[in-house]
């Protein structure tokens, strides 16, 4: 990683900060010197923010602030001063009947209103978006063996009409960040997305987080989480999985570095549910971990190729191994997994 002369005197601000991926990335910033501005919904929630609150270096040197990113102006004081943002706030309302208005709405105006908020303040340098490979490999193609990066976009249209299960969510990472790119070219913003899979590994928040349990599912049985899965791999093309320590030092990598420029997805292995499971039974033998799938597809129709971020000198600590290892012994000691 591209080292910061001075680490100390930069300030970051983070948005959606008590998050899973987000706390990490907070944790990761006060262990480089960095001040961080935090933004929560409510800042006074003790409960919300304790895991932030008790970070190393955080008396010292972090910052919390209560904004609601589809206020405009909500932003304008905690982005005032900072040198990068890190905009990772999403609306997430999977059950929603009307994800027009309960998720792709404000996820536009939100990453918006921090764009605005990034060019008021005249101090930074980078914006750095939190994005998602739903906002690249969801589309009508059926080809085998696709290779996804950073010049393929989630076909929109495609989600409109066909509304395939929770396709609220994929439309607003897909709009947002369009919106985002078109903001920062029309307004001279130094702007770049990191792309991540779907994250797992150990959490600093209360709750265990949905995407670890969701990574986790064939390790802890739980059969719903084993068809929304499947269900992933149906619509998205691939089970690709990453470290989220791996995405949260991504997204620092990309903010430091000066020649990086554009999108960068962050994906450590993508591999089909029937893969995942032998391997997974191989590993952990004492979970019983199902391996029998029927005729479910026992391959990935794609995959996502993160050449773009390994080229630009990123190295992934993680591999498929760590990954899944490291989140057995979490959900262990988070009580899910008997130790």
């Amino acid at each position: 990683m591209a080292t910061v002369t001075g680490a100390e005197a930069q300030t970051a601000c983070v948005t959606g900060a008590n998050g899973y991926m987000a706390s990490i990335l907070v944790k990761q910033l006060l262990d480089r010197g960095y001040t961080v501005h935090a933004t929560v919904r409510d800042a006074e929630n003790q409960a919300k923010v304790a895991h932030l609150v008790g970070i190393q270096g955080a008396k010292e040197r972090l910052k919390l602030f209560s904004a609601d990113i589809t206020v405009e102006g909500s932003l304008d004081l905690p982005v005032s001063g900072c040198d990068y943002v890190f905009h990772t706030a999403t609306p997430v309302h999977f059950e929603s009947t009307n994800p027009e208005k309960d998720m792709i709405e404000p996820a536009v105006q939100g990453t918006l209103n921090v764009l605005k908020a990034c060019l008021k303040a005249k101090s930074v340098k980078r914006v750095v978006l939190t994005s998602s490979a739903a906002a690249v490999t969801l589309n009508k193609r059926d080809d085998a063996n696709m290779v996804m990066d950073e010049t393929c976009w989630t076909d929109t249209d495609f989600l409109y009409s066909e509304k395939p299960p929770t396709w609220g969510y994929p439309a607003s990472k897909t709009l947002a960040e369009q919106a985002a790119w078109k903001f920062a070219e029309e307004n001279n913003l130094n702007l770049v997305s990191v792309i991540p899979v779907l994250m797992t590994g150990p959490s600093i928040t209360t709750a265990v987080p949905s995407s670890v349990m969701m990574a986790t599912a064939l390790v802890t049985g739980n059969d719903f989480l084993i068809n929304n899965l499947k269900g992933m791999q149906m619509v998205s093309g691939s089970i690709s999985i990453a470290h989220v320590e791996d995405v949260c030092r991504a997204h620092i990598f990309v903010a430091e570095e000066e020649s990086v420029s554009g999108r960068y997805i962050c994906c450590a292995h993508n591999t089909s549910v029937v893969e995942l499971a032998h391997f997974l039974s191989n590993r952990y033998p004492e979970y019983k971990i199902p391996t029998d799938f029927g005729d479910f597809p026992a391959k990935a129709k794609l995959s996502i190729s993160t050449k773009k971020l390994v080229g630009a000198g990123f190295n992934f600590k993680h591999g498929i191994e760590s990954i899944f290892d490291e989140s057995v012994e979490y959900l262990k000691s988070a009580g899910v997994l008997p130790k």
